[in-house]
Parts: C-alpha cells; structure tokens; sequence
C-alpha cells in the first residue's frame, strides 16, 4: 500500500530506525516512544489487524517479536517490558498496519497502562461462553 506508513518502512522508501528483520517482519523504534527501546514490530506485508492477519504470518511476527525482546534482555538488561496490539479504531488503533510495540519498562517511568475493570461482569460469563459454544 502506497499511503501506508508501515508499508513504506518495510519497503525502505521511509526512514526507520531499523533494530530486526527477517524475510518477513520488520521491527524499528518508535518515533514517539514512551521509553528507551521502545519498538514497533511489523510484517513487511500489509494486513490491517489482528482479525486480518493469516494466522502463519503472526506467528512469524511473534517470533520476531521474542528476538527482540530476548536482544534487548541479553544485551542491555531490561527486565520488563509490556508487548501492546490495538487492533480497530475503537480499540486505540492509529497506524492500520497490523503492528505490536515492545515497551521496556522501568521502576518509576510514571507510563503506566490502566483499565477500568468491572468484576461485576463475571455474573454474566456463563452467558458469555454460551454465546461461544452456542
């Protein structure tokens, strides 16, 4: 896709930070990062999201995705990391190139990543599976 951001990155035609890539993910640091290191992690191919994506090529991303983080463990030291996929727009999603960020974590970075939880929803799982299996 020509007006892809992502596409472009993974074409070489824009530039990118470039930290992994195989034949077919591509991973490069964030140009807004939250923190050192932090990474995006992308197929070289155009899918949107998570629901678009064959389930063969995410699992070339995931395993791409598990190098770096394993780099970043064995070569610098980090400890923790959050791994984040939003996938439609509803769900936060601003690039539609199917992408994961690699977020290193430290004690005291003020980032943290909050949900409202609602436990009184779990009077309502039964029903939910049901729906599943229905």
């Amino acid at each position: 896709m020509n007006d892809c951001i992502f596409c472009q990155i993974a074409e070489g035609t824009a530039k990118s930070w470039k930290v992994y890539e195989t034949e077919s993910v591509y991973a490069f640091l964030d140009i807004h990062p939250v923190n050192a290191y932090h990474t995006l992690v992308i197929p070289k191919k155009h899918y949107t999201d998570i629901f678009d994506v064959p389930e063969d090529a995410l699992v070339q991303v995931i395993s791409a995705l598990k190098h770096v983080v394993d780099l970043y463990h064995n070569k610098l030291g980090i400890e923790n990391a959050q791994i984040v996929n939003s996938s439609g727009a509803e769900a936060q999603q601003d690039v539609f190139h199917l992408h994961f960020h690699i977020v290193p974590r430290y004690k005291g970075d003020q980032q943290d990543i909050r949900w409202s939880t609602h436990p009184e929803m779990r009077e309502r799982f039964d029903r939910l599976l049901a729906r599943l299996r229905g």
